[in-house]
């Protein structure tokens, strides 16, 4: 089998990381607020098994083998046997009732002292994240406790002798990256074909013997599972949102009157404009006055997401308030100008060897952001997190913030909550809000180490205006690359603050034609709209991956989601469930979007346009 990109100098060890999951439309929880697994509908990860696919092909191409890894309950067999029926050569079954109830952080120590115990291997796979929690939190976690260098989302792989020359997809920006093996990758969604065999009567008739089961005994003496885990979880709840469903009838002319009307009552309609309100978090978004002394509150900053930082800067400065402390800002973008933002103190991350004191606009300020990889930005914030021991770290919940949070979450020990959605003080301690399972349900995570820690969804928590603090003061910290991780170039093709902080967001789907999408931008600004779509849309190039919503996308909260032209199947909608009001419009009746909308139009997408955005364009004048 040969593969032009793939040119390896010696037979590889390949293993990739697989995780069993519920089908989606089946995850619910039980009483004891674990994830059931007890039904037949299990699969593998969708990401995981781009991991398998790929192993597959490396092992193939250097002569070498595939072994499979996965983590979970005596039923999780059917992921190693799924994947030794599609090619790989020998699966391994980390399971132990000493497992459950694991977090991230345990369940990322447990895999790291499996894969010490079978290893060395060479190239280590796993998906960019699991589609039922959504934290991608384990493979950065698994490299900072193996000691090895990661890279996330990779969308193309060329291997030629021991190093690897990768694309790789984060949020809305495009990396040429290198690295040399040994290596863990995450794999994104469009790297390769999955591995897939539906048929279960496949995976009953792959031999056994290839599977070899691994128990904590083997592992050390532990602890394990929901002993070893620094987050737990406490009051869930199922978000329930109960749409109207009114499909309208008669002339378009009355049925936009009566939409703009329906949306008005359900206060979709608010002036353009209008003041910030914290959808997720329910905290007011006023900044409190500059503070000094106390726990530190710290926020990562990433380089060139302002409004991420600044919505996390708002919440920091309320928590710090609610536990008579102040802010830190880190990060190698970090400047004192964020002492507006809600900053008390700047601890800016500077690389040996770059210039100090970057000032905008000279070239330099860029060379010292991009000099730093993540992994390094995680030794800092580390370093610095043993000697002040903060009260809480937040971080933006992208590529760039997770990896950051979990490596330093890993060498902290620290508990680390993926994806919140609302953060508070309850009792000294900061709970966070973290949704699953596409967003049905909602669970208050708290965490038991000293240092906690949480990313954060971008345009969730509201969006407060600047204070008229100074400057806040900087000191430099100074940490030496380890030059693992090289990034060749780096281009952004859009910005996703842009769409997760929007009020008003359409849908696009493939009954939209491309030819048309310049009068759908038309409309859409006339009522500051933002676009996002579905995945078909994203994967024919019509629209950027950093528009994609649902489950192998992004999670939206406007107050207003237009969806038109687009079917409504399940891996889309559950991107908007949490939107406010839902307006379908499409000209199937029988489309699954009606049952989830609160409006219906059944008619061509630019009749009801002529009619239904001058209406929307007016009221949210008025």
């Amino acid at each position: 089998m040969s593969h032009p990109d793939l040119r390896p100098a010696r037979p590889l060890r390949v293993l990739a990381l697989a995780k069993q999951i519920p089908v989606f439309e089946s995850m619910r929880l039980g009483a004891d607020r674990r994830l059931v697994r007890d039904s037949d509908e299990l699969h593998m990860n969708d990401y995981c098994r781009r991991g398998v696919a790929v192993g597959l092909r490396i092992a193939r191409a250097s002569g070498g083998t595939l072994s499979v890894l996965t983590m979970g309950p005596p039923s999780a067999d059917t992921v190693c046997r799924e994947a030794i029926a599609f090619g790989a050569d020998a699966g391994f079954h980390l399971t132990d009732t000493a497992l459950a109830g694991a977090d991230t952080l345990a369940t990322a120590r447990a895999l790291a002292a499996a894969v010490a115990r079978l290893g060395p291997f060479d190239v280590i796979l796993a998906g960019r994240n699991s589609v039922d929690a959504d934290t991608g939190q384990v493979p950065p976690q698994l490299a900072e406790l193996l000691g090895l260098p990661f890279a996330c989302g990779v969308r193309r792989l060329r291997l030629a002798g021991e190093r690897l020359s990768l694309l790789l997809e984060h949020n809305d920006e495009w990396l040429e990256a290198e690295l040399d093996l040994p290596a863990l990758l995450s794999c994104a969604e469009r790297l390769i074909d999955p591995c897939k065999i539906k048929d279960p009567a496949v995976w009953a008739g792959v031999d056994g013997s290839r599977i070899q089961t691994v128990d904590t005994t083997e592992l050390g003496p532990g602890p394990w599972g929901a002993a070893a885990s620094p987050t737990s979880v406490g009051p869930t709840w199922t978000l329930q949102i109960d749409r109207r469903r009114e499909i309208l009838s008669g002339g378009l002319a009355a049925a936009a009157d009566r939409a703009v009307a329906l949306l008005g009552d359900r206060g979709a309609l608010a002036p353009a404009g209008g003041a910030a309100v914290a959808r997720g978090s329910g905290l007011a978004v006023d900044l409190p006055p500059a503070q000094s002394g106390g726990p530190a509150v710290a926020v990562l900053i990433e380089p060139a997401r302002d409004r991420h930082a600044r919505e996390l800067l708002g919440a920091a400065a309320r928590l710090a308030g609610a536990v008579g402390g102040h802010v830190v800002a880190l990060g190698p973008a970090a400047d004192g100008e964020l002492g507006r933002l809600g900053a008390d103190a700047v601890r800016r991350i500077r690389a040996d060897g770059t210039p100090g004191d970057p000032t905008p606009g000279d070239g330099r300020k860029a060379l010292a952001e991009e000099a730093i990889a993540e992994e390094d930005i995680a030794t800092a914030v580390s370093d610095w997190a043993e000697e002040s021991q903060p009260w809480a770290i937040l971080a933006p919940s992208t590529a760039w913030g997770r990896e950051v949070a979990s490596r330093t979450a890993a060498r902290l020990g620290a508990g680390l909550t993926g994806d919140a959605v609302g953060l508070s003080c309850v009792d000294g301690r900061l709970i966070a809000e973290k949704p699953a399972f596409g967003g049905y349900v909602i669970a208050d995570i708290a965490c038991s180490s000293p240092v906690q820690m949480a990313t954060v969804r971008a345009g969730v928590l509201g969006l407060p205006e600047p204070r008229g603090a100074p400057e806040a003061p900087v000191t430099e910290i100074t940490v030496t690359p380890r030059g693992r991780v090289r990034v060749l170039s780096r281009r952004r093709d859009d910005d996703s603050d842009l769409l997760a902080g929007a009020e008003i967001v359409i849908g696009v789907g493939v009954g939209v034609e491309v030819a048309d999408y310049e009068r759908l931008r038309a409309d859409a600004a006339k009522i500051g709209a933002e676009l996002c779509a579905t995945r078909k849309v994203t994967d024919a190039g019509a629209m950027p991956r950093a528009r994609q919503v649902g489950i192998t996308g992004h999670s939206i909260s406007p107050r207003l989601y237009i969806a038109v032209g687009l079917s409504g199947k399940f891996n889309h909608t559950a991107g908007v469930r949490s939107a406010g009001s839902i307006v379908a419009v499409n000209a199937d009746p029988g489309a699954p979007i009606f049952d989830w909308c609160d409006v219906g139009f059944v008619a061509d997408w630019r009749d009801v346009f002529d009619e239904l955005i001058p209406r929307l364009e007016a009221a949210l004048a008025s």
